[in-house]
């Protein structure tokens, strides 16, 4: 018996028609938005238990989807921890989050300074929202942002990269040192 549902084969040949018929990266967040929700809403055909479990140490985990053969194009399901989330940080690519169970709080930066200088980075903060399944987050590539889960429980969102994050040499901030340094995150097998 088949389950109705928007899988993530059909989402990932959907961000690749998209991807081909885009070159501006505004009009490809904006028709990338409704499938992220549309594959959250079928959370049924891809949540597994294990998601629900994520790595202690590091705080969150990613749990990966699909992935084209050239790194772009990936789709995660991250978990966070209760009273964890990531320092400031940019993905080197476009995102788009959708909420699937639990609100995330995202706070968002501005980089202050030229880029001249390697290893320093002046961030001011530029607001912040509680994002809550049904909801969509589209970020332009050089978006800075910061997440944490502020409950008690296990939060849980789907994420959708223009190029897998550990193959875009994207960095975190330390805001109080004004410090760039690289980002790399651990990705579950």
């Amino acid at each position: 018996m088949a389950v109705d549902g928007y899988s993530i084969p059909q989402l990932a040949a959907d961000l690749r028609r998209i991807r081909a018929e885009n070159d501006d990266e505004h009009r490809l967040l904006a028709a990338v938005r409704p499938l992220a929700l549309r594959a959250a809403e079928s959370r049924a055909l891809w949540l597994e238990d294990r998601m629900f479990a994520p790595e202690a140490e590091q705080g969150y985990s990613l749990f990966p989807l699909s992935e084209e053969v050239d790194h772009s194009l990936a789709v995660f399901v991250v978990s966070w921890l209760p009273g964890r989330g990531t320092p400031p940080h940019d993905h080197g690519t476009w995102a788009v989050v959708a909420g699937v169970e639990g609100p995330e709080w995202n706070t968002f930066w501005r980089r202050e300074d030229d880029r001249t200088r390697p290893g320093y980075a002046k961030l001011e903060q530029t607001g912040a929202k509680m994002f809550v399944p049904g909801e969509v987050l589209a970020m332009p590539t050089g978006m800075i942002h910061q997440v944490w889960n502020q409950t008690a429980l296990v939060t849980v969102s789907l994420h959708i990269y223009g190029r897998h994050i550990n193959h875009t040499g994207r960095s975190q901030f330390d805001v109080k040192n004004d410090a760039e340094l690289p980002f790399v995150t651990r990705i579950e097998a």
